[in-house]
């Protein structure tokens, strides 16, 4: 199974906005994004809308025709913009409201009562589910508990070690991904990935069916264009 990318396309609208108007234009970049070969779209909207704003987030929905994954804080209005677009997938992330950028896996267990109550709504509008946790396996088993449909994997601390020439840091999320696998969890990762670890990463976790690729991505691209860049990840996710 090859594992699928899906770009985030957060640092697009920080560059629109840095000038206001509509340029570049998220959703051209969108499907240019998908032209180019990537299988999904992500997108994670904050109450501020300092980048992706939420009418982003509905205009989206006209024109992603392979995977479509809204990240966010389960507030009121992310709910119900979820609920009202039905994306692929939506995934929960604990951000706080002055976050720069995610920082933190869920406490699936501390937050089990909450987490089951939003994932079961969610689940009954036929939207699939992903929890983002730290590399514990505690959080993956409470991630089943509450009933999640994949957790995904918060990348940042493997990222930071493998630039030091650690990749033991690969270990703890490698037996994340084997325990979820083995609660039927589907397992996706996102933070911090970039072409000088996606290999190593991608053929070190088994079973991993996504990666959500952004900061890194859109950076990589400032010098080897969108879509050569888009094409060298395919290549190391094969």
């Amino acid at each position: 199974m090859m594992t699928k990318l899906s770009v985030n396309i957060n640092k697009i609208a920080t560059i629109r906005n840095a000038r206001g108007g509509n340029y570049p234009n998220v959703v051209q970049v969108a499907k240019d994004v998908q032209l180019f070969g990537a299988q999904g779209i992500t997108i994670h909207p904050r109450p501020d809308e300092r980048h992706i704003r939420y009418q982003d987030a509905y205009d989206l929905k006209e024109v992603v025709v392979t995977e479509y994954n809204i990240e966010g804080n389960p507030i009121v209005k992310f709910m119900d913009m979820v609920l009202h677009i039905k994306p692929t997938q939506v995934t929960l992330v604990p951000d706080t409201i002055d976050a720069i950028t995610s920082n933190a896996g869920w406490d699936t267990v501390k937050h089990k009562d909450f987490l089951s109550e939003v994932i079961s709504e969610f689940k009954r509008n036929g939207i699939r589910t992903s929890i983002f946790v730290d590399p514990s396996l505690d959080c993956v088993q409470g991630a089943a508990v509450v009933g999640a449909d994949r957790i995904e994997l918060y990348t940042e601390d493997f990222a930071k070690e493998y630039s030091l020439g650690n990749t033991n840091a690969i270990m703890p999320y490698a037996a994340c991904a084997t325990h979820a696998n083995q609660l039927g969890l589907g397992v996706n990762a996102g933070h911090d990935l970039s072409l000088e670890n996606i290999e190593f990463f991608a053929k070190n976790i088994p079973h991993l069916a996504e990666v959500s690729i952004g900061h890194a991505l859109i950076s990589e691209a400032l010098y080897k264009g969108l879509q050569p860049t888009i094409a060298s990840y395919l290549s190391k996710l094969k």
